[in-house]
């Protein structure tokens, strides 16, 4: 369960970006962050990752006060959730299987292990044929469906999908969608920001509308509404 507990982030110029947040993620649930920029969609991801620290307020996971993580505790705490960008974040000059085991191997997983999950990801994400691609030579779903394996070949508990398909066609953003839905349904947390309308309308789960640093609607069974 993450819970952000009354959070409040104030920048240094005075910008409030967050004001007196509570919200309640359950876990396996597929949560869509929807807002326009400047909303605070991005400053309360980071609160999660522990990039930013609250003015006031707190953030749990679990019993895990993420605030009060020192240094070292953050990063172990980080295994526990898998990102995915707009940008797709890939190493260029490795192929589609060193960028995902490189994940695993910044995870301090064995030879074995990684040997064993690379080719398991990569069929969940329909990419077994382009293992040895560089992702110069993939498209831009590809590349998404890539940076999706890598997060998830963890197995961490959430995923943070920010804007995933910013950058993709009609086809490509139902296919990386699906594929968050289908890791959803194997148990993983989704937490996924967009501005796509289609892509909210269509999946009918959870969606949080921000507007101006606050929550304004919290929809069981949401649209896109701003």
């Amino acid at each position: 369960m993450i819970v952000f507990d009354k959070i409040t982030k104030v920048y240094s110029d005075g910008t409030i970006a967050l004001e007196n947040i509570s919200l309640v993620v359950e876990p396996k649930e597929f949560v869509s962050i929807v807002g326009h920029s400047g909303a605070g969609k991005t400053t309360l991801i980071k609160m999660l990752l522990s990039e930013e620290k609250p003015t006031s307020g707190r953030v749990f996971y679990e019993s895990l006060n993420i605030n009060q993580l020192k240094k070292h505790e953050i990063h172990h705490f980080r295994r526990k959730i898998g990102t995915v960008f707009q940008d797709f974040k890939l190493l260029p000059n490795k192929t589609v299987y060193e960028n995902i085991s490189f994940a695993m191997e910044m995870s301090g997983r064995g030879e074995e292990e990684i040997s064993a999950d690379v080719p398991h990801v990569l069929e969940l994400v329909d990419l077994s044929n382009k293992a040895y691609n560089f992702p110069h030579e993939l498209s831009g779903g590809e590349k998404q469906r890539v940076a999706i394996a890598r997060a998830i070949v963890n197995q961490p508990d959430i995923i943070i999908a920010d804007e995933p398909t910013g950058n993709l066609d009609p086809i490509n953003t139902n296919d990386i969608i699906h594929i968050l839905e289908k890791i959803n349904d194997l148990g993983t947390t989704i937490i996924l920001t967009t501005h796509n309308k289609g892509v909210i309308d269509s999946l009918r789960k959870r969606v949080i509308t921000m507007e101006k640093g606050k929550i304004v609607r919290d929809d069981k069974l949401g649209r896109y509404v701003l």
